[in-house]
């Protein structure tokens, strides 16, 4: 075989790479080219690592010139490359996992990072529950239970299962544990993979901290989120280094981060290595929902690998009602009957409109939504504009083509310039809806946050939640009549349109279509073909990772 053959599979940068490492490593096999081609894919795709055994199904042409397994193996591990640990292999019975240098190193990290805080000694002074988690709210106290006796912590759950008022409460627990013990108030830190993560998680938690009696509310005074970013103390000279690591531990007896499936490997390796000793870890997120920009899929993997040690789930949603709910456990649980049957049935929160081209369907509800937020900002309303925009959202798989986000924009403004007779192509005008896509510090705004263009007596103002600045002021924003589902995550409205591409599309996946229905917390509209939705169901964003067969088996080993 030559690399040539398979030359369909790769970007120019793949076959590069695999070119200069082969050349370096004075390795003229083949084979091993095409595993490293292979390796520097799959981090490009989002795994950390290739199966040698069976990649071959996993990027869907086994009708190439495959090498054998075990030989194919056996060539890598032998190569000067392998010697030079520049390449990684990792088997485990039915998996020849290859790795980058780099991932295999972070993934056997983390491993025993995680392995290294559950092994810590429980603790035994745990306060009374019942105050801060009263009837009705037994499984959250379940958690909290949990939680206040280990050093690590997962706690999973989708949508509305009461994740966040288990953290304040938490929080609340662990500082009267501290009382109850008779050591200082435990420092405490809140963070999240992005700035409007963090935010959310910082409003969502005074609001459940607002709840709670004054003497729990002294306890947390002061509660603050940022980025694990800002957390680890963000150097100017790397992107992938911080001030704090092993040698320079964090100052806190208690972090928590949100959002944890949006967290990389390599974000999750600088984490642990920079937790002091004696910390307590809490991890809360839904696993099901789509895995980091990045590659890995750690909060899966600890799902998986950890199992019932350290891992709790909340099952119980008090955020949408019954429809919805079924709608995301049927497409959650791969059940593709059900899912149409659920779709099909409609009803006040579900409805489904079953074509490729929504264009004259979607036309007049879109425009009309416009228009409303048009005439609120013209009328320098902010507060209804605010309100029009987050009532409903457009969510797309796809950012570019006629299923994607650039497209569906432009195709609102013209729908709503042809109805208002007015232009809509210059840089600002009064209704335009924000989508900040980067971080500014100065202004207080954050990739995903989302905002409006007011008309005011001293000109044009854009509205980002409660702040309000020029437009020029803000440096990175799109249009947003839609959004990308994965910008959409972590988000809710009131109303979700769910605009479903082809079948054939590969970003078409399960956790795509179940974060995507899972935004919408009254009503939930799904455009699509019914081919695209038993694809969606039925295929898995499968990422390769070795992360979650290395904890079964060092906790095997135990």
């Amino acid at each position: 075989m030559t690399i040539d053959a398979f030359a369909e599979l790769f970007e120019p940068a793949d076959l590069h790479v695999a070119q200069r490492l082969s050349a370096l490593g004075q390795d003229s096999d083949d084979r091993v080219a095409l595993a490293i081609a292979l390796a520097v894919r799959a981090v490009r795709s989002g795994s950390v690592c290739v199966d040698l055994r069976s990649v071959a199904e996993q990027v869907g042409v086994p009708e190439l010139p495959w090498p054998q397994p075990r030989e194919w193996r056996e060539a890598v591990a032998a190569s000067p490359l392998a010697d030079r640990h520049v390449l990684r292999l990792y088997s485990d019975g039915d998996a020849d996992l290859l790795y980058l240098d780099r991932y295999w190193r972070e993934e056997q990290q983390v491993c025993d990072d995680v392995l290294a805080l559950l092994s810590a000694p429980p603790r035994a002074t745990v306060p009374n529950l019942n105050r801060l988690f009263p009837a009705g709210w037994e499984e959250q106290r379940a958690a909290a239970d949990a939680a206040l006796r280990q050093p690590l912590t997962v706690l999973t759950g989708g949508p509305g299962t009461g994740k966040t008022t288990t953290v304040a409460r938490l929080l609340a627990a662990v500082a009267e544990q501290a009382d109850i013990a008779g050591t200082a108030p435990p420092r405490m830190a809140l963070a999240a993979p992005t700035g409007k993560a963090a935010a959310r998680l910082a409003d969502a938690v005074a609001a459940e901290v607002g709840k709670l009696a004054d003497v729990d509310k002294t306890r947390l005074s002061g509660l603050r989120a940022t980025t694990l970013h800002r957390l680890l103390g963000s150097r100017p000279d790397t992107s992938s280094r911080f001030r704090h690591h092993r040698g320079n531990r964090l100052p806190h007896d208690v972090i928590v981060v949100d959002e944890t499936s949006m967290v990389s490997l390599t974000m999750m390796a600088r984490l642990l290595e920079a937790v002091r000793p004696g910390a307590r870890l809490l991890f809360v997120g839904d696993p099901d929902q789509l895995a980091s920009v990045d590659a890995g899929a750690v909060l899966a993997d600890l799902v998986d690998g950890l199992g019932s040690s350290g891992v709790v789930e909340l099952q119980t949603s008090h955020r949408f009602g019954e429809t919805i709910g079924a709608l995301a456990q049927a497409i959650r649980g791969g059940d593709a009957d059900a899912t149409v049957d659920l779709l099909r049935a409609g009803g006040d929160a579900v409805a489904w409109l079953d074509t490729d081209d929504a264009s004259d369907a979607l036309r007049e509800p879109l425009t009309d939504r416009a228009a409303q937020l048009r005439e609120a900002a013209l009328l320098g309303d902010a507060g209804t504009a605010l309100g029009i925009l987050d009532s409903h959202r457009l969510l797309c798989a796809h950012r570019n083509g006629p299923y994607g986000v650039t497209h569906w924009n432009r195709r609102v403004e013209r729908w709503l310039s042809d109805r208002t007779g007015q232009s809509m192509w210059s840089q600002w005008y009064p209704g335009r809806p924000l989508l900040v896509t980067a971080n500014d510090y100065g202004l207080g705004v954050y990739n995903g946050d989302t905002g409006v263009v007011v008309a005011a007596p001293d000109g044009l103002r854009a509205h980002v939640g409660p702040l309000r600045f020029a437009p020029g002021r803000l440096g990175d924003v799109d249009t947003m009549f839609a959004m990308t589902i994965h910008k959409s995550q972590g988000s809710q409205a009131d109303e979700v349109t769910v605009l479903m591409p082809p079948e054939d599309s590969r970003l078409l996946t399960r956790e795509l279509f179940y974060t995507a229905v899972t935004r919408a917390k009254k009503r939930v509209h799904v455009v699509g073909t019914e081919a695209s939705v038993r694809a969606a169901v039925g295929r898995r964003a499968t990422r390769a990772s070795g992360l979650a067969r290395r904890l079964r088996r060092r906790r095997a080993q135990k």
